[in-house]
């Protein structure tokens, strides 16, 4: 979504991207400092390398909090637009200090909330008091940035909750490429073949399989369906709850579920169209706190969206307009999942109904152009 973003941004400016040198998943591996890929110049800046799994990622924050806003420092003039995300977590203090010196304008991107996701999770009572510091300084950088966007309506809301003024929150759902990933009958699809899944019905997940994911009803729901032939639960992407998650599958000896890695993107069409039904899932402490993207894929692909979650949030919102595009099924309630995977199995034209209208209301929504135009407006008020 940020090449997306920087490629399309047109007029006589100049955009660079500062980010690391790390690739997301592959310790050891880098890339080089420097490049330009279309009209974005990219700067990567050195940071330590201890990786995810390590408890020494926190000097890779460090590293690359202190790196990063020195290439900022350097590169900002008075006037200019600075757009900080949200990996690493806070981004938003370190950039609010260097655009204020350099008079620039500050555009926080939230794609989840930070310290909050951290609280939520924890069971210990000093973390609450440990974070509150942080948490502090956090919305003094968003209150004083020039506009701060939000992935979702909920996560408006927790902005204005924390004192951000509304004139400086926008919603801007993140999206897919409408063009990129478009509906494929699954007897046309390359993959499916590919990997012997041409006479299944496949569940699929696809993308991050992060901390703030609900899987563990997907794995109860696969060892009950795992009697059922050719239904099969595919897996496609990576991150912190993988490796457990195949473990897990392999204690209970399932032979219905297959892990795939991430795919290249010009293959994403392709393998969003594998699956009959897609999986999205998000436990409920986090609702507003992150957005999971992965729906807007399942959409664009014109396939139906079972969610695993909060029955009154805002994936439920997403999906249950009329007409409906998916199926809600409460978190840890691997009945429901059963029961709406088996109805989209036996019952084709729902699931085609129910993927159709994904489609269209992808299209008006949240597609590509549709989110550009609405950066595109925001950035030529800044």
């Amino acid at each position: 979504m940020l090449y997306d973003l920087a490629s399309n941004l047109t007029g006589p400016d100049e955009i660079h991207v500062i980010t690391s040198r790390l690739l997301y998943s592959k310790n050891g591996r880098s890339l080089p400092s420097c490049e330009r890929i279309e009209s974005i110049q990219v700067h990567r800046v050195w940071t330590s390398a201890f990786g995810r799994e390590s408890t020494g990622r926190i000097f890779d924050y460090v590293t690359f909090y202190v790196a990063a806003m020195l290439k900022v420092g350097r590169l900002a003039r008075h006037g200019d637009v600075v757009v900080a995300k949200t990996d690493p977590p806070v981004l938003s203090i370190a950039a609010a200090i260097v655009t204020q010196i350099k008079r620039a304008r500050l555009v926080n991107w939230l794609q989840d909330l930070f310290p909050e996701i951290v609280e939520r999770v924890s069971t210990r009572k000093w973390v609450g008091a440990l974070l509150r510091p942080l948490r502090t300084m956090r919305n003094w950088s968003l209150r004083h940035a020039a506009a701060n966007v939000a992935i979702g309506s909920r996560m408006r809301a927790l902005l204005l909750s924390s004192g951000v003024p509304p004139e400086k929150v926008t919603v801007i759902h993140n999206w897919a490429d409408g063009e990129e990933v478009v509906p494929i009958a699954p007897a046309s699809n390359q993959l499916r073949g590919e990997w012997g899944l041409r006479d299944h019905f496949v569940v699929g997940y696809s993308g991050n399989l992060g901390r703030v994911h609900e899987l563990d009803t997907i794995v109860e729901a696969a060892q009950r369906l795992h009697a059922k032939a050719n239904l099969t639960f595919l897996f496609i992407g990576d991150g912190f709850q993988r490796k457990r998650l195949e473990t897990e599958c392999l204690s209970r000896g399932l032979k219905n579920v297959m892990f795939k890695p991430y795919v290249a993107r010009s293959e994403i069409g392709t393998s969003l169209t594998v699956p009959n039904v897609h999986l999205v899932s998000l436990h409920p402490a986090f609702e507003g706190l992150v957005v999971p993207s992965k729906i807007y894929g399942a959409m664009a692909a014109g396939v139906p969206v079972i969610f695993i979650g909060d029955v009154s949030g805002e994936a439920a919102d997403l999906l249950l307009s009329p007409p409906p595009a998916g199926i809600i099924v409460g978190s840890r309630d691997a009945d429901a999942l059963v029961a709406a995977v088996s109805l989209l199995e036996s019952n084709r034209e729902i699931a085609s109904d129910m993927g159709k209208a994904g489609r269209e209301r992808f299209l008006c929504n949240f597609e590509r152009k549709v989110a550009l135009s609405l950066w595109e407006t925001l950035l030529a008020r800044l």
